[in-house]
């Protein structure tokens, strides 16, 4: 009978993480203290001042080499990694830039987040928006 650790040694990658998960980019996560959310309130906190709309956009061209390597996936199937990669890290780029204009105007928080994507011609948009707002922590 095998050990716990060898099957669990055997799922991890080099970096420590599960060896089955795709190589790709993961969520935004550093927003220097503000709190962003896609609800309309934050419990436990209070809004108190809205500031109102931020946007943070981005615009990004693709490789066309690796556009081609795309397409050549596309016909057998699968992830297109460099695009997902692409979104990931222009999604990332709008909401630190939603970030940068919330702490501009003295907020703390952003809620209603939305993201919004388009293309022109061969570029691809990313806008992140929301409310930026003040909120203070509820005492209980």
């Amino acid at each position: 009978m095998g050990s716990p650790s060898k099957s669990h040694s055997k799922g991890k990658d080099a970096k420590g993480g599960p060896a089955d998960l795709p190589d790709t980019q993961s969520c935004f996560v550093d927003t220097h203290g503000v709190i962003t959310s896609t609800m309309n309130d934050l419990p436990g906190y209070r809004i108190v001042k809205v500031l109102g709309t931020v946007y943070g956009i981005t615009v990004r061209s693709r490789n066309w080499g690796a556009d081609i390597g795309a397409f050549l996936r596309s016909s057998v199937g699968g992830e297109l990694r460099y695009l997902s990669n692409l979104m990931y890290t222009s999604r990332n780029s709008a909401v630190e830039r939603m970030v940068g204009e919330c702490m501009q105007r003295g907020g703390n928080a952003v809620i209603a987040m939305r993201f919004d994507q388009g293309e022109v011609n061969t570029f691809t948009q990313v806008c992140a928006y929301g409310t930026a707002v003040i909120v203070e922590e509820l005492k209980t």
